[in-house]
């Protein structure tokens, strides 16, 4: 058996079903052999993107993997991985690597070399009796400590050797959860008990931890609200009424106000990172954080107090130690608190329900979300949004419910993620009715994966908002593009019939120009997705300058 046939051996044992890829990689063909699904891709980027949505709905129990060819391969792969490495999620992605005599011979490409800083870890295998080894160190790495992209590059006259027998041992490693030291969550639990104005920051780690019932139960024993972030939405249903909402660089006025006026942040399973897409932690708080990379705390923002561990038995255990302290009563006065939050949410809301129900032409941003809400089974979908305009006008507006119902993502905002981000979404959760929310710029970056979708049978629907514009850079206030560029040359302005270029790809293009026909568009998408058709919606949107900002 060689390298390449005890790798793909391998990836069976560890339960991998498929694999995103562009050819050309002798695993691709290894893995098919053995019942390992290959899906080739229409660019590199895009197969590692569509194994980055695998793996967020994967809990750290189930990887996406992704296989690309050396050189022009591993190169065109490098922002699929800032995506992922700067969100934290966990991917194995394997590159055709140089033979050993071109190692280091410019211009060759060496991940080993220029992947530094892009991954959490990356090896090559430089003779077969390494294969188990470089496998078993890279599930250890996807399974255990700061989550990220893992790569193995296969230096390629040494993975077509044979393995010598005695090297063909494979033990898959298991995850190993950690929990803070018990000292930390006294503090933090006398912390919270003693708040008179608790909030809890609920990141993507309270996803990958599975504790999305146990964050609702700490809530609801400590009257604390909830905000979620960006990656983390869906942690909580925002249907609860401790629910303040999510954030992007956009928010809900609840999630603001108590964000701005608490005097204690609980933090779980976030790195809490300072960032344009995400809201700032304001001065003078008493900050408990959690998160399973120690390298976290202090990033950013100070911390009075540290828990460093897996969040679901972070959780866990606070809600024991809040329970020793209160003779298991809890603390605070969950009926006033949720009164609050529902006359800020109520304050809030009125004032933006008639953007939410406009039927103006072009359509406003906001009328389609709203659609998405009116018309959606929202516990059996997976919504998520492209970067930019729609990133921020959806955030605070889309009611998630379950974990996972929506996908966050963006602390790097690659244009085009969410069609390969829904392709993977759509292989881990077939059942669900799969939807990104994107606009005219970011179609094409990745608009070919449309024939990717239909091609697999991964029935997704997109909905495309075309307003012949990049958005978030053609209104007087956005962006850095001048006035010069877009009035004399066009530079924001881009133009495509969308429904005609989908229905070229073998997907169903279906064209929407009222607010009246949302909703018929969305049934009939959800009837093709449920019958296997890929499904783009190109809405005849307006360019929205209207952001819920504070």
């Amino acid at each position: 058996m060689n390298g390449i046939d005890f790798i793909a051996q391998i990836l069976k044992q560890e339960g991998v079903e498929w694999m995103s890829c562009f050819p050309s990689n002798p695993l691709i063909t290894a893995a098919a052999k053995i019942g390992i699904r290959p899906i080739a891709f229409r660019h590199e980027r895009g197969a590692i993107m569509a194994a980055d949505g695998y793996s967020r709905m994967g809990d750290r129990q189930r990887f996406g993997v992704a296989a690309v060819q050396s050189q022009a391969g591993a190169e065109n792969a490098m922002g699929g991985l800032a995506q992922a490495f700067a969100d934290n999620i966990p991917i194995l992605v394997f590159v055709g690597g140089n033979a050993l005599d071109r190692l280091g011979v410019r211009p060759n490409f060496s991940a080993v070399q220029s992947y530094q800083g892009w991954v959490k870890q990356v090896e090559a295998i430089y003779t077969p009796s390494q294969v188990g080894d470089v496998m078993r160190r890279a599930f250890h790495a996807l399974r255990n400590g700061r989550p990220g992209p893992v790569v193995v590059e296969l230096t390629v006259d040494v993975c077509g050797q044979e393995v010598p027998e005695a090297a063909r041992v494979y033990k898959s490693p298991k995850l190993a959860r950690q929990a803070p030291e018990s000292g930390d969550i006294q503090a933090a639990a006398k912390a919270l008990i003693a708040a008179k104005r608790p909030v809890i920051w609920a990141g993507a780690g309270v996803l990958a931890a599975g504790a999305t019932a146990d964050l609702r139960a700490l809530a609801e024993l400590t009257a604390t609200p909830v905000f979620a972030t960006m990656p983390g939405k869906s942690a909580i249903d925002e249907r609860h009424p401790l629910a303040l909402g999510a954030g992007s660089g956009t928010t809900t006025l609840a999630a603001h106000r108590w964000l701005t006026e608490s005097d204690v942040l609980l933090a779980l399973g976030s790195s809490l990172t300072r960032s344009p897409y995400g809201q700032r932690i304001g001065a003078g708080k008493t900050i408990i954080h959690n998160s399973a990379n120690p390298d976290d705390l202090n990033k950013d923002e100070a911390a009075d107090i540290g828990l460093v561990g897996d969040t679901l038995l972070t959780i866990r255990a606070l809600i024991a130690a809040i329970e020793a302290e209160t003779g298991g009563k809890g603390c605070g006065d969950r009926k006033a608190v949720e009164a609050e939050v529902a006359s800020v949410k109520a304050e809030w809301m009125a004032e933006w329900a008639p953007v939410l129900a406009s039927d103006a032409e072009p359509i406003p941003y906001y009328r389609v979300i709203q659609a998405l809400n009116d018309t959606l089974d929202l516990e059996n979908s997976i919504v998520t949004h492209d970067a930019g305009a729609p990133r921020d006008t959806i955030v605070p507006f889309y009611t998630a419910t379950t974990p996972h119902s929506y996908i966050g993502w963006g602390k790097t905002t690659h244009l085009g993620f969410g069609i390969p981000l829904m392709i993977g979404a759509k292989m881990a959760a077939p059942d669900k009715f799969c939807l990104n929310l994107m606009g005219d710029g970011a179609f094409g970056m990745s608009g070919t994966d449309i024939e990717t979708a239909a091609r697999s049978g991964a029935a997704i629907t997109t909905v495309l908002l075309n307003n012949s514009a990049m958005a978030t850079y053609s209104g007087p206030t956005r962006g850095t593009i001048g006035e010069e560029a877009r009035q004399t040359y066009g530079v924001s302005t881009m133009h495509g019939d969308y429904a005609k270029i989908a229905e070229g790809m073998g997907a169903v293009g279906i064209k929407v120009t009222k607010a009246s026909e949302l909703a018929p568009a969305l049934k009939e998408a959800q009837r093709l997705n449920a019958a296997g058709r890929t499904v783009l919606i190109e809405v005849q949107a307006n360019v929205e300058e209207r952001r819920s900002r504070f």
